[in-house]
């Protein structure tokens, strides 16, 4: 009886927000040659969801439209909520290497170029709404300036 409570405990610890280790904080060097073109804000989901993966999509999703509502009309800033699991996704998937629920940031340059980073240090913000929103609109910003210092 006590194995299958700790087998138990373990399935629930590990149903949601798994994500492969190595997440990238950002380069400190540009990775791109060029001029940047256009920065994707992912919010990558399983298909369970905890309440604080749920949050960091509603979180970051309100950012981008509170911040960047021209970019979003334009272009420059896409943003969007995918499912790892669903089978029309595959491709950006694939891109990014999502391997559950995560944000990322992809930047692409005039050059052809794509980075692609997975900011784990939004995690430890959910619980400061204005200070994620403050820290994902400044990130953001620099990866439209081309800056990939933090």
């Amino acid at each position: 009886m006590a194995a299958l409570s700790v087998i138990l405990a373990l399935t629930a610890l590990s149903a949601g927000c798994m994500t492969a280790p190595g997440g990238a904080d950002a380069a400190s060097v540009s990775p791109l040659n060029g001029t940047v073109t256009k920065v994707e804000v992912i919010h990558f989901t399983a298909p369970s969801q905890c309440y604080s993966c749920v949050v960091l999509g509603d979180y970051a999703e309100e950012t981008v439209k509170t911040h960047f509502p021209e970019e979003l009309g334009s272009g420059k800033v896409i943003f969007d909520h995918i499912d790892i699991a669903d089978p029309g996704k595959k491709e950006i998937v694939e891109r990014y290497g999502a391997t559950g629920s995560s944000l990322w940031l992809g930047t692409y340059d005039d050059q052809g170029g794509f980075y692609k980073e997975e900011d784990t240090r939004v995690w430890y913000r959910l619980n400061d709404k204005p200070g994620f929103m403050q820290y994902l609109n400044a990130l953001i910003e620099m990866r439209l300036a081309g800056d990939f210092s933090q």
